[in-house]
């Protein structure tokens, strides 16, 4: 799951130059593969540096569309722009392929190659702002174009320490990326920022950080009912695991009105959602027939208790008779404490215990009840569960003690 969101935020926050590639110049990947076959090493190095443009860009294009197809592609053609551009000092050209680069890595988890690579882009884009301009990029950038850049890859940095599980790392590096964003109010990119946080933070089981998470990326999202739909979901999903059922539930249908409505573009996120709601109606089914059954008991206390004090104020002189029936009661309190806890056996499963108390092992009850031995295991495992206890001697004490032995 994390992976799949981290991949979603990297795909987002270079959406900008997959657009512009899907209509750059017409070309179709294939074709444009063809057409730089025939820059062989010699070639390149006669080639006059309008053509060394040209072959820059044309690889930098393959590299960014085969990035969502072929990974050994994209990192093929990124080493090859940057052959031409390393050398040249055209930084706004090594910025791009070196991200890439690091790009690819991470995704085959090669982590460290990763970091070296995202590092060398951001010292490109760092020379990008301080002025240095290029054949590939003659005008060079302004402060926003490379913080543009830099956000995208402290983002990039920031995935590639939460897949480390190096989480401190990871957000300071998302803080210094949703900085940027708070700065030019690119709120969508924030809002998929924080809940690929919440996202991290439920990873690491700390549904608490995750609301606070989840609560930035709606407010962030409003002026989009997909990120804010996904963060209602998120938020259900959070608070699902903090075992509040009905808070999550009314997050999860806000964020069902929204895919229902879109069911077709949203298929993931719709099952996804429903197998949200799904668990904490199922959650929620239970802590109802927890709280039941406390009031039973309850009503059953209270009306033992009250029974005992009506007997008490009847006759001091019957205190002996007083204490028996208090002790009657007492006992009757603790037989309906037990009917409640005694677990619910099947006829094989009290085989199953009887021969555990009479100390055989699982492949003799296997052999006695011709059964397999992995069904005895199966059935031991169910028995431990059924009587929360931990080992085969605790079972069987707890059997006696109910009186099922």
């Amino acid at each position: 799951m994390r992976k799949s969101v981290i991949l979603l935020l990297l795909s987002l926050l270079a959406c900008a130059q997959v657009f512009a590639y899907n209509d750059h110049r017409g070309h179709k990947l294939d074709s444009l593969e063809r057409a730089v076959a025939r820059w062989t090493p010699d070639a390149v190095d006669r080639a006059t540096d309008q053509e060394l443009v040209e072959l820059n860009r044309a690889y930098r294009d393959l590299m960014l569309g085969y990035s969502a197809l072929n990974g050994e592609k994209c990192l093929f053609y990124a080493h090859r722009a940057l052959s031409i551009s390393e050398s040249r000092g055209w930084e706004e050209a090594n910025a791009d392929a070196c991200r890439y680069i690091g790009q690819c890595f991470w995704a085959s988890g090669q982590y460290d190659s990763s970091l070296v690579y995202y590092r060398k882009a951001l010292a490109a884009v760092e020379r990008m702002a301080g002025g240095a301009t290029s054949p590939t990029n003659p005008e060079g950038d302004s402060e926003k174009e490379a913080d543009d850049t830099r956000s995208a890859l402290y983002g990039a940095i920031g995935n590639l320490y939460n897949m480390m599980d190096s989480i401190p790392q990871a957000m300071a590096w998302y803080g210094k990326a949703g900085a940027i964003f708070d700065r030019y109010g690119w709120d969508q990119s924030n809002s998929i920022l924080y809940y690929n946080i919440g996202e991290t933070w439920l990873g690491t089981g700390d549904p608490g950080q995750a609301v606070k998470a989840y609560e930035k990326a709606l407010r962030y999202g409003q002026g989009d009912s997909l990120m804010t739909a996904n963060a209602q979901k998120g938020l259900g999903r959070a608070y699902l695991e903090q075992g509040r059922t009905w808070k999550a539930l009314r997050y999860l249908h806000r964020a069902d009105e929204y895919y229902a409505a879109h069911q077709q573009e949203e298929l993931a996120f719709t099952k996804e959602n429903f197998e949200y709601m799904s668990a904490a109606l199922l959650a929620q089914r239970r802590q109802l027939m927890l709280i039941l059954a406390a009031l039973v008991l309850i009503v059953l206390l209270t009306g033992s208790l009250f029974l005992l004090g009506r007997t008490l104020r009847a006759s001091r002189k019957e205190q002996a008779e007083v204490a028996a029936v208090l002790e009657e009661t007492l006992e009757d309190m603790q037989h309906t404490v037990n009917q409640i806890d005694t677990p619910k056996l099947s006829a094989r499963e009290r085989e199953i215990l009887d021969l555990l108390a009479k100390g055989y092992t699982t492949p003799q009850i296997a052999d006695g009840l011709g059964l397999s031995p992995e069904t005895v295991k199966w059935h031991r495992k169910k028995l431990l569960v059924k009587f929360d206890v931990a080992n085969t001697a605790a079972l069987i004490s707890t059997a006696k003690e109910l009186g099922l032995l």
